[in-house]
């Protein structure tokens, strides 16, 4: 079936969907190997999920910001095609699940021709740019970051730097000193600053993450001017897609390049690409996005705003969920949503309700709720009354009671336990036992399904993590606890301790120790990671070693929250193409694709991408040309360097060196039609020479090496 366009969606966005389709097409037919397909399908935000033959889509949100009338057509799309949910997630995107693989091609049309899109959203590229919520209304913001995290998005978005990296790569920006993005978790974090001369720019840090070894970014700037933003941050990329790890997953990201090399050798590296860079400067239009200023917005019904100064709900959400924006006289209203689900039914009511009372701004943030903003005071009755029919005028916004999770088994393929049932648990705990707990926003609850961090469970104050323990023959699911992470009352960024593992149905009891614990020994206004920080780790191992006790087992501490059978650990089933592949053949289709993006790109003037995909000809040919002697390497910089040494005679160069000083030309030399041209029509020549040796390998062989083959089977 043929995918249906509007003339709303870019050309650019039409090639994507329709490569998609025919990837799809390809891969069904058994002609793409599974590995080669998940990683071009995840660079289009489609996501295998635990169950058979079913995917998640990820749609990128740029810091979280979509209109109303985007959210109801995510809201269509969902009941469409998915299950009629909407799931938002730390990274202020939102998530589809259960969507058919087949249908992700039109899925994606629906969503271009409202301006939005899966590109990148997913696999090892640079995934959604965060930013603050509160951008653009923060009073304490000295400008809108809102221009800026947009501008590193488009910059981005289809730029052959960053297609195909080791793994995936993150940047936020947030809107104060505050960091409430987290810049000090990302790969590149920024901080809006403005010098004495009153020049714009940004602290910038770099190397940052989470994951089972989370690693806090190191400051490369206390000071960069917004005009070199852009170019810093294309130069780290083009840095971690050459030197970075490619092989062991597990030390693929960018923290563990600078750890291996320091951060002075990064920086002489990036410094090293400067000359190459597509823009040596590049000017962020302010104007980029629709301005963030206060519009005309509707009155609201007549409310009794006398009777509302005695209803505490009312006014606890007033205190907790409401706050005066940078612009005098107008409101933001913040909206707490259990477990990040909205139903479609609820977001296009909700949407409704933006049109008649706020502008057209709506942020999702980066604990999985939303923001409205520019609302007349007066309004605030009628837009409390509108939310709270909907069921989202729970007070207690980013409060200790709002907490942030994953979907966990629920759909990940790599999650051990029910995020979303331990979450329901401590929040009912947590209304039962401590409501007050609304007005606390110095402690931060978060929890994944597995040690990746999707939760960011390592930057709560109070985390936790899925995991299992051993009991006899017997597998208990388990939380592992982290504590003293995320922000100390002098407002620094921390990573949370290990401290102990319990049984996940004895979540709720351990909640409820720290909880008592910190109310009855904290000093008055003492933040919890402060707390933690003086009492000790040792401290807290004593208060919840006795919950870690597996002598004192009882039968409901075998089985998962949501579940009523025994807990077994498992891995979800993936998808299976079941065919052989001979994946040097594939490995020169892969180099004849992207020879033809350089020419495309050549064509139309961009000589900066055509060399860079150009780049990519080339590793990719050395690649499989290495595999042919079953040699592995970890990284670009190696492939290049291996092929150089080992293929010396061979038909491709006669000295060793030769083909590590045209590779690694591309930072020699300024991004120039003439050198694009000779970049290409090297490339091309040496693309040629590959298939006639791989030919010549076949004859002196008989047949294709078995090492060629193998069954594309999803890990």
């Amino acid at each position: 079936m043929s995918v249906q366009f509007t003339d709303n969606i870019s050309p650019a966005a039409q090639r994507d969907i329709l490569i998609l389709q025919s990837k799809i097409e390809s891969f069904a037919k058994g002609e793409m190997p599974e590995e080669n397909f998940r990683k071009f399908r995840l660079g289009r935000g489609v996501y295998g999920q635990r169950q058979p033959g079913v995917q998640m889509i990820r749609i990128k949100l740029p810091h979280g910001r979509i209109t109303a009338d985007q959210l109801i057509r995510i809201a269509d799309i969902s009941d469409k095609y998915a299950t009629g949910n909407l799931h938002a997630t730390t990274r202020q995107d939102i998530q589809l699940h259960f969507v058919k693989l087949v249908d992700t091609p039109q899925l994606w049309s629906d969503l271009e021709d409202a301006k939005i899109t899966l590109r990148e959203a997913c696999g090892n590229t640079v995934r959604n740019v965060t930013g603050s919520a509160t951008a653009g209304i923060d009073p304490e913001e000295p400008f809108d970051i809102t221009p800026y995290a947009y501008s590193i998005f488009d910059y981005l978005l289809r730029n052959p730097i960053c297609q195909e990296m080791g793994r995936k790569f993150k940047i936020s920006l947030s809107s104060s000193e505050k960091d409430s993005a987290y810049g000090y978790m990302h790969d590149v974090g920024l901080v809006p600053r403005i010098n004495e001369a009153g020049q714009r720019g940004f602290k910038v840090m770099v190397g940052g993450g989470l994951g089972a070894q989370p690693y806090m970014a190191e400051t490369a700037y206390e000071f960069l001017e917004e005009d070199k933003i852009i170019p810093f941050i294309e130069g780290c990329i083009r840095v971690f897609d050459r030197f970075g790890e490619r092989t062991r997953r597990h030390k693929a990201r960018m923290k563990f390049l600078l750890q291996d090399i320091g951060l002075e050798e990064f920086l002489q590296r990036v410094e090293g690409e400067r000359l190459a860079l597509k823009n040596k400067t590049y000017t962020i239009d302010t104007n980029i996005v629709a301005s963030s200023e206060p519009g005309a917005t509707a009155t609201g019904d007549p409310i009794n705003t006398a009777e509302l100064s005695g209803d505490e709900r009312y006014q606890a959400w007033l205190k907790t969920n409401v706050f005066e924006q940078k612009q005098k006289g107008w409101y933001a209203a913040q909206i707490r949503v259990l477990l990040g689900d909205m139903h479609s039914d609820t977001a296009r009511a909700l949407a409704a309700v933006v049109k008649k009372y706020a502008g057209d701004d709506i942020r999702v943030t980066v604990n999985q709720g939303y923001i409205l903003r520019h609302i007349q005071p007066e309004n605030l009755p009628s837009l409390h009354a509108a939310l709270d029919a909907l069921g989202l005028a729970n007070p207690g916004f980013d409060s200790a009671a709002d907490i942030t999770t994953c979907p966990g088994t629920d759909t990940c393929n790599l999650a051990i336990s029910s995020s979303y049932g331990i979450t329901r648990a401590l929040e009912k705990m947590m209304t039962a036992e401590f409501p007050d707990l609304i007005y606390n926003n110095d402690i931060k609850i978060k929890i994944s399904g597995c040690m990746n961090g999707c939760g960011q469970h390592s930057v709560a104050n109070i985390g936790f993590h899925s995991s299992s323990v051993k009991n006899g023959a017997y597998i208990i699911p388990a939380l592992q606890v982290l504590l003293g992470g995320g922000f100390n009352g002098k407002g620094e960024g921390l990573f949370g301790d290990k401290v102990v593992k319990i049984p996940t149905k004895r979540g709720p009891d351990g909640l409820r120790l720290l909880l008592n614990d910190y109310d009855a020994n904290a000093f008055d206004g003492e933040y919890y990671s402060d707390y933690y920080a003086r009492k000790g780790k040792n401290y807290f191992y004593t208060l919840l070693k006795p919950l870690a006790d597996l002598k004192t087992l009882a039968q409901e501490d075998y089985t998962d929250w949501d579940h009523t059978e025994q807990f077994v650990t498992e891995i979800g089933i993936g998808e299976c193409a079941s065919v052989m592949i001979d994946l040097v053949a594939t490995v020169l289709t892969e180099a004849h694709e992207k020879l033809g993006w350089a020419r495309e790109a050549f064509n139309e003037g961009r000589w900066a991408d055509a060399i860079y995909h150009t780049y990519n000809v080339w590793i990719v040919g050395a690649k499989g040309c290495l595999m042919m002697k079953d040699i592995n390497t970890n990284t670009q910089h190696g492939i290049v360097s291996d092929f150089d040494k080992n293929f010396v005679g061979e038909g491709f160069h006669e000295q060793e060196g030769d083909f590590k000083a045209v590779v690694f030309s591309i930072n020699k030399n300024e991004p120039t039609e003439a050198f694009a041209q000779s970049f290409m029509a090297q490339a091309a020549s040496f693309i040629e020479k590959f298939r006639i040796y791989r030919e010549r390998q076949i004859e002196l062989e008989g047949l294709p090496a078995l090492r060629e083959l193998v069954s594309a089977k999803d890990s």
